[in-house]
């Protein structure tokens, strides 16, 4: 049977889409929404508990809940538990590397392709911070990410940038765990290297295989680790 906080819910949903509730702003006060809709405050704390769980607005402690208007993002955040049970399951973490490996070999041959001087400008900036962080673990994977986040935008489709989120959310965890050592930071960065190059150079099978040897070369370091979620 459909609750009456479902109800609320739609309505509220509504009021987010069309930026009635405004994105990033607080919603009314929780006694203004019991006026505004006729609902109890059991129906109306109901209803914001279910926004919260579907990524529409963000709870804190204290603080009335913000508004978050639906986005790309919104969707793996409200997906994120799900995919976390499933990662948990035998071959999950695998079969979600395996994607990220399809995708970004895929990104790499476009950005040889298509990326334009501003593309390129961000991928250089991306490889010299990674070169900078070397003997800084922490600071590494962070530049790391940050490099393969920027072929992630050159698509210039706004679930791409959302994907990448994604994968850092569910796979970081893991990755944290290991050792990296500074001498498995260079290798990473040459391949990183090789990779811009063969963009620069405007080779698309050049800067496939490159990323696909990265890759590949990459999660044998991080399989155990990854396989042990």
């Amino acid at each position: 049977m459909r609750r009456a906080s479902d109800d609320l819910v739609a309505e509220i949903e509504v009021r987010i889409a069309s930026g009635q509730f405004e994105n990033n702003k607080p919603l009314p006060a929780e006694r203004d929404l019991m006026d505004m809709f006729g609902a109890s405050r059991t129906v109306v704390r109901e209803a914001i508990s279910t926004l919260s769980n579907r990524g529409l607005v963000e709870t804190k402690p204290r603080f009335r809940p913000v508004v978050k208007k639906p986005d790309y993002g919104t969707v793996l955040t409200a997906t994120g538990k799900i995919i976390e049970h499933l990662l948990s399951e035998p071959g999950g973490v695998t079969d979600l590397y395996r994607s990220r490996e399809f995708i970004e070999r895929s990104l790499a041959r476009h950005a040889a392709l298509h990326a334009n001087k501003d593309d390129i400008a961000d991928l250089k900036a991306a490889l010299e911070a990674n070169f900078e962080a070397i003997d800084d673990t922490p600071r590494f994977f962070q530049t790391d990410m940050e490099f393969h986040g920027v072929l992630y935008k050159i698509v210039r489709n706004p679930i791409f940038p959302a994907i990448h989120e994604g994968y850092l959310s569910w796979l970081s965890p893991s990755w944290g765990k290991m050792n990296r050592a500074p001498d498995h930071n260079l290798i990473n960065y040459q391949a990183h290297k090789k990779i811009y190059e063969a963009i620069l150079a405007r080779d698309p099978v050049l800067a496939e295989n490159a990323m696909d040897e990265h890759l590949a070369v990459a999660w044998e370091v991080v399989k155990d680790t990854l396989e042990k979620k």
